[in-house]
């Protein structure tokens, strides 16, 4: 199936071939025609499955139906990161400078934010936080909004989000259009489903809590002094850009900092680092001037970058949704990826547990010294 299947608007399919965007992912495919009909979406996919143009593509086509001022459309997203990433997106596809956008974001200064609201942003992308902030002081009007997007619903829940989010849905009109996007279906995400959507289409994309088929999935037993010496083998050993998971903040600047005394373009991304540190080290590692990101769990929420050839985590995900998560930063939009775990001998049985639950197995290596050999 293409995008010009979809009856899409001359200008979008002007602008998604611009892209390069010519084959849907199976999301796309799903979400995109129901949308376009206005009904409401209730998706659940992987991450990495192309789930951001299912909405804006909906989002787009009704803007260019309307040239009215002030918010059409509101995308609520976890963390500032994947938020940025999804205006960058809007507005390489829109089709209209009128079409203008609105970042609502926290850790950024807001007196840009607000004049872009000021001057009729007809989408808003924001984090609940600031944008409840905004709504709280009367500083943005919602009266307007056509179509709501719920993304990572289950990362919002996560995060603490439910009431802020319960608090600007009452701000929106009852007559609207909800897209909901989750990695999963469980608990409260199914409770924000039935609060907020009407009669949505439900599309499921594969299991919700498995890594993509197409990420080759290894795991070495090393000993956890030996950990660095085997990241610094496999990034000799192997091309491409490393996204490197460890379980702390400190113990992100630990490798990182290893890392660059080696030889290695290394950085970082964790809570204690500021937001333009944060957003300075996922630029330059998504621009290729540093081919190692190494970051926590928290702080990598959101990250989306694209052609990442190598996920490793240095320290065991504590669960195996962690796991997925980590996993989906690599092999996006089919393309091969490379998953390795470090684990170490009293890990085997946590190791074990997570394939257990995912029904997956993993390749295993021994390391002795700086030997890699096959188990």
């Amino acid at each position: 199936m293409k995008f010009s299947q979809f009856s899409l608007s001359i200008p979008l399919m002007a602008r998604l071939d611009a892209n390069k965007f010519e084959i849907p992912t199976p999301v796309q495919t799903g979400c995109i025609p129901p949308a376009l009909e206005g009904r409401d979406v209730l998706a659940t996919a992987q991450t990495g499955t192309g789930k951001t143009l299912g909405f804006l593509i909906p989002i787009i086509e009704m803007m260019q139906k309307s040239e009215s001022r002030g918010a059409q459309a509101l995308i609520l997203l976890p963390t500032r990161e994947l938020a940025m990433q999804v205006e960058r997106a809007f507005r390489a596809i829109r089709t209209s400078s009128s079409q203008t956008v609105a970042l609502v974001v926290g850790g950024l200064a807001e007196g840009s934010q607000l004049d872009a609201i000021r001057r009729g942003a007809r989408l808003i992308v924001a984090t609940p936080g600031r944008l409840e902030d905004f709504l709280k002081r009367r500083l943005v009007r919602l009266e307007g909004v056509k179509i709501l997007v719920l993304d990572e619903v289950d990362r919002m829940l996560d995060m603490g989000f439910q009431p802020a989010i319960a608090r600007i849905a009452a701000t929106l009109p009852a007559a609207r259009q909800t897209l909901c996007y989750s990695a999963t279906l469980e608990g409260a995400v199914k409770e924000v489903a039935r609060k907020y959507l009407n009669n949505p289409v439900r599309i499921e994309i594969g299991s919700v809590l498995k890594p993509a088929e197409n990420v080759e999935l290894r795991t070495f037993e090393v000993e956890q002094d030996k950990k660095q010496e085997l990241l610094e083998h496999l990034l000799g050993a192997e091309t491409g850009s490393f996204l490197v998971f460890v379980r702390t903040k400190h113990g992100a600047d630990r490798v990182a900092q290893r890392l660059t005394r080696s030889g290695w373009s290394a950085t970082q991304i964790h809570g204690d680092r500021s937001q333009a540190q944060r957003n300075a080290a996922l630029r330059s590692f998504s621009e290729g001037r540093h081919r190692v990101l190494v970051a926590t769990d928290v702080a990598a929420r959101g990250i989306d970058v694209a052609n990442v050839a190598q996920v490793i985590n240095f320290d065991m995900p504590k669960v195996a949704e962690d796991f997925v998560h980590r996993v989906g930063r690599t092999g996006r939009a089919s393309a091969h990826g490379v998953a390795s775990t470090f684990a170490g001998p009293a890990e085997r049985a946590d190791l074990r547990k997570i394939e257990r639950t995912l029904s997956i197995s993993m390749k295993r290596f021994r390391v002795r010294s700086s030997e890699i050999a096959a188990a």
